[in-house]
């Protein structure tokens, strides 16, 4: 029998989606260079490549995480300029602030990026396999 295969999508609109996306993605290395803040359409995307937690953890997935109606963005202990370097995402979180929300990414070694929106929409959408495991650093 040959099995199909499904690049999976994922859309948050609440707390409950968010938590999914922020489980599938944890462990999931985030280059610098691939993390870019589109101000005049308001998107947040990031490039992640992180393990197929819903079927097979030895698979290495190449995800977009798409963040919209981004208002602002801010960062800290990140070093924008080394393009090369490499974080590992922990966790994604969400905070309601007013009546706005602040959805935190959270990196190793403290470092962290926090997006303003009015709106919660995010988007996982899986890219393609990368079956070589020694492309994560």
């Amino acid at each position: 029998m040959n099995e199909k295969k499904y690049l999976a999508k994922i859309i948050a609109k609440d707390v409950n989606g968010l938590q999914v996306v922020s489980a599938c993605c944890s462990e999931g290395k985030v280059k610098i260079n691939e993390i870019k803040f589109l101000k005049k359409n308001k998107l947040f995307l990031v490039s992640i490549e992180r393990l197929n937690k819903e079927k097979d953890k030895n698979n290495i997935i190449k995800s977009i995480c798409k963040f919209e109606f981004v208002e602002s963005v801010k960062s800290k202990n990140i070093d924008q300029n080394d393009k090369n370097s490499i974080l590992e995402l922990m966790a994604i979180d969400l905070f309601k602030v007013g009546e706005n929300f602040e959805i935190t990414l959270l990196f190793k070694n403290n470092a962290f990026i926090t997006l303003s929106t009015e709106v919660l929409e995010i988007t996982l959408e899986d890219q393609n396999k990368l079956n070589d495991k020694n492309i994560r650093q």
